[in-house]
């Protein structure tokens, strides 16, 4: 298996391979090689911080004689007019680099800035905001990462990350004769050992059927504030509870009130919005070598 930074390492280069395999003819027709500067990386909007050591590495893949120089430390808050990076080098091989960098940049830290609107929002009560699977392809490594960036943790990476009973197992299963206990009692006796087995319950007596067959975590699909309260209650402890489903920040809070132990939203890493993040030329710094 790849360690992260190789999986970083294969993102990245990916993402160039997009912007840059043919090369910038712009630049190489307008920026003479010899053209020495320097550019920041400034933020246009207030949020949370994510992805400059991507950024760095892109910019020391495009040219390793690049000096870049990170002010600002994932997870950090930031505002309109902080610099996030500062670049110093060949202008050609800044402006080659700019966009993949920046948007490495702009998508991870509008990730995990939403992440701690939705983790402000929760702040005083018991429930933990976390991710799910709805990430963009090729991107989940590092979409997870600006997750716990804006103070959220992180549900399954990967489909072998833990047992995940959704309605579409239960509906195949269902259709052979067995019963949501039948579903999660063989889940429990084949599940490889050490993972936990979470079963999807759309009302409170199915949450019920399923804590008494052994299920791990329970989680509450789509149910009103009213039915996961309820849920929670008859629960009382003997298995975790997990609220999904049209969760936005106008209601997490009180999702979060039901008293569930964990709050997935998808819209975290699949729609979040990216920050306004630019790279500025500093014209004082340049110079023909």
């Amino acid at each position: 298996m790849q360690s992260p930074k190789e999986q970083i390492d294969a993102i990245i280069d990916l993402a160039m391979t997009e912007d840059i395999s043919h090369g910038d003819v712009t630049s190489k027709a307008l920026i003479p090689p010899e053209l020495q500067g320097k550019a920041s990386i400034l933020v246009k909007e207030k949020g949370i911080s994510a992805g400059g050591d991507v950024a760095e590495r892109v910019f020391h893949k495009v040219d390793p004689l690049l000096q870049v120089e990170v002010l600002i430390k994932d997870g950090t808050k930031v505002k309109p007019g902080d610099t996030i990076a500062s670049i110093s080098g060949r202008v050609a091989s800044i402006l080659k680099a700019e966009r993949t960098a920046l948007n490495f940049l702009q998508r991870l830290s509008g990730t995990a800035s939403q992440t701690a609107q939705y983790v402000a929002a929760t702040r005083g009560t018991t429930a933990t905001i976390v991710d799910t699977r709805k990430t963009t392809p090729g991107l989940r490594l590092l979409e997870k990462y600006a997750v716990r960036m804006g103070g959220g943790q992180n549900h399954r990476f990967h489909l072998g990350d833990g047992i995940l009973i959704k309605d579409t197992h239960l509906a195949a299963l269902r259709a052979l004769g067995m019963s949501l206990k039948d579903i999660v009692a063989r889940a429990k006796q084949n599940a490889p050992r050490g993972l936990k087995v979470e079963v999807e319950v759309s009302t409170p007596d199915e949450a019920m059927d399923a804590v008494e067959a052994g299920a791990d975590i329970i989680m509450l699909d789509n149910m009103s504030h009213d039915e996961m309260r309820h849920a929670v209650s008859l629960i009382t402890g003997r298995a975790k509870t997990e609220a999904s489903g049209g969760i936005t920040l106008a209601n997490v809070r009180a999702v979060a009130n039901s008293g569930v132990d964990i709050i997935s939203i998808g819209a975290l890493t699949h729609s979040p919005r990216a920050l306004d993040i630019n790279l500025e030329l500093e014209p004082q710094t340049l110079k023909l070598l």
